[in-house]
């Protein structure tokens, strides 16, 4: 069915409005909307209680920002609101914020010095080095759907589609034997679904995992250190910042971002593009009929409706304000991309639009500043070649089941998604 442009309610009183709520992300996806566009209109920069993430103290709590501009400011004034405090709105402590973060979770000099090391992995160089191995695995993928179902067929799309391409590339790109991905996949799974029963949903088996994970990331850096190949994972320990290489501890947590960051969110940029392609068949022959000079606005649209990582937190180092809402040092402000991504200073916001331009730029890949995603452009090639398959060789695949979605206020996540063609 077609799924009409929604103009979301900006009357919902913000007393009933609760960011903290599991309730509220497991809720109506369009109350959801609705919610947000009345922040936006109302009370941009609101203070939120803090839920409690047992066994883990409740915090003092975070300013929402829902307005595409204050995201901004936030992202842009690094040495006003730092990251090194924390990245996600729970505090836990610097060590495991940088153990799961790795340079998300740091500000410079630290951060500039890993950030150094670690885009020497992602020059234009690097990553063209990988395009045809993108292009041979999703021909690969289709290869197989062809093989197992020939005269069609349906399968869960994100499990036989979305999810094999991102997985198969970051682990080619760092070199990870393909007998190990379906574990480096559990891994993900678990790390970014901690409070999905499905995943494993405990605090625990959170740690047990990544423990695990970081481990093998560090046997994996210690082995290329030692015998470097042609992969990502030697190139990051050769690399050298005014003498200094990566120690084995900070590939592990650079290993766990990389693989975490590199695999879920272009999963679900996919599988929520090929959703909405198929709620807006018009956008779809928009795109398909005019692939080449389409692609660029069509994956940026697709990010930007998607919004797959749906927060980070900055804090504030010294009072300041924004909106003229007093901020205090040692503050907590929350950088909702979700809301960002559906601000007024969108054209019609809550229209897709896959020949939507450019500026203002979208900020599914973070609103600037030193944190801006690394391997943004890896994901918008894996995304448009994605889809060039699809278009290609499989022109009938239609989403035909509704979504089964990542219980997570922090990832947009789709875990499966019947299609058919």
């Amino acid at each position: 069915a077609y799924d009409p442009p929604m103009t979301p309610r900006t009357d919902v009183p913000l007393d009933r409005i609760d960011l903290s709520s599991v309730d509220f992300w497991l809720g109506d996806r369009a109350e959801r909307e609705d919610a947000f566009a009345s922040l936006r209109a109302h009370d941009p920069v609101r203070f939120f209680e803090e839920a409690e993430y047992t066994p883990l103290p409740k915090g003092p709590g975070y300013w929402a920002l829902t307005r595409y501009e204050d995201v901004w400011h936030a992202s842009r004034n690094p040495q006003l609101f730092c990251s090194g405090k924390g990245s996600n709105i729970a505090d836990l402590p610097i060590e495991i914020s940088e153990f799961f973060g790795s340079m998300i979770a740091m500000d410079d000099p630290k951060h500039f010095r890993l950030r150094s090391i670690v885009s020497k992995g992602f020059t234009p160089k690097e990553v063209g080095k990988v395009e045809g191995y993108v292009r041979d695995k999703a021909a690969t993928i289709v290869d197989g759907l062809l093989e197992r179902y020939p005269g069609g067929g349906s399968c869960d799309f994100v499990e036989e589609i979305a999810a094999p391409l991102p997985l198969q590339v970051i682990c080619e790109m760092m070199g990870i034997p393909a007998e190990d991905h379906a574990q480096v996949f559990a891994w993900t799974n678990v790390i970014l679904g901690a409070g999905d029963p499905e995943y494993g949903g405990t605090y625990e088996n959170l740690l047990t995992q990544s423990m695990a994970m970081f481990a093998y990331a560090q046997a994996l850096g210690e082995d290329r250190k030692a015998n470097p190949r042609d992969d990502l994972t030697s190139a990051l320990m050769q690399a050298e910042v005014d003498g200094e290489r990566l120690t084995a501890a900070e590939f592990g947590s650079f290993f766990i971002l990389l693989v975490v960051a590199g695999n879920e969110t272009t999963r679900n940029a996919i599988s929520h593009g090929m959703r909405l392609l198929t709620l807006h068949p018009d956008q779809r022959e928009a795109w398909f009929g005019d692939f080449e000079s389409t692609t660029k606005t069509a994956v940026d649209e697709i990010v930007r409706y998607a919004t797959p990582v749906i927060h980070f937190r900055r804090t504030a180092t010294q009072d300041t304000e924004i909106r003229g809402v007093p901020i205090k040092a040692g503050e907590k402000v929350v950088l909702f991309y979700n809301s960002a991504n559906r601000d007024e200073v969108f054209a019609d916001p809550h229209r897709f639009d896959v020949r939507r331009p450019l500026q203002p730029q979208q900020v599914g890949f973070g609103a600037g500043g030193p944190h801006f995603c690394l391997g943004a452009n890896l994901a918008r090639r894996e995304i448009a070649v994605m889809f060039d398959e699809i278009r290609r060789r499989l022109p009938g695949l239609r989403i035909t089941g509704e979504p089964a979605y990542l219980q997570s206020a922090f990832i947009n996540g789709i875990k499966h998604l019947e299609c058919t063609w």
